[in-house]
């Protein structure tokens, strides 16, 4: 790879994150609430999967980890950061999985992804407040996670499909 192919890469990628970190705060400013504690669109999440599918997992959690970790510098605290980056984290990884073995649409993978972030959160809110009874959120948040990954997965595969011309580095 060419510095100039190298370059337009880094770009790209900065630019990922920083739209990713847009929609992070734009959806914190959002009035949606569905009266769970922890239940949000996660719009952000289109950033990851367009990662995952224009680029490669490497990619993906670098984009991801950036993100979560600048969001929480600027507008978060240690508790935030812990279960932003445990969702992110976990999400990514079982995209990564459905994405390879299972041969998921992208819908498909960020369904995954969307189940797999709100697991790990209640996983990592159960152990925080040392309290099981929490988990009888479980599978409100799997569906939940089932109907926003649907939602993101859409739109993430509108914007590939509008966006990959220019991730294309052939045309320099």
């Amino acid at each position: 790879m060419d510095s100039q192919i190298k370059t337009r890469k880094i770009a790209y990628l900065g630019l990922l994150v920083s739209l990713g970190m847009i929609f992070s705060y734009v959806e914190s400013l959002l009035p949606f609430n569905f009266g769970i504690p922890g239940v949000k669109l996660g719009i952000a999440n289109i950033v990851t999967v367009l990662t995952l599918y224009l680029y490669s997992y490497k990619e993906a959690y670098i984009v991801s980890v950036l993100r979560v970790m600048l969001m929480a510098l600027l507008f978060a605290n240690l508790f935030s950061l812990i279960y932003s980056l445990c969702g992110a984290l976990i999400s990514l990884s079982m995209m990564i999985l459905a994405k390879r073995f299972n041969k998921l649409s992208i819908v498909g993978v960020s369904i995954v992804g969307g189940v797999f972030h709100n697991i790990a959160q209640l996983f990592i809110a159960v152990i925080i407040v040392n309290q099981l009874k929490i988990s009888y959120y479980g599978p409100i948040l799997i569906m939940s996670g089932l109907f926003t990954g649907a939602i993101v997965g859409f739109i993430a595969s509108m914007m590939k499909n509008k966006l990959k011309h220019m991730f294309d580095y052939g045309n320099l």
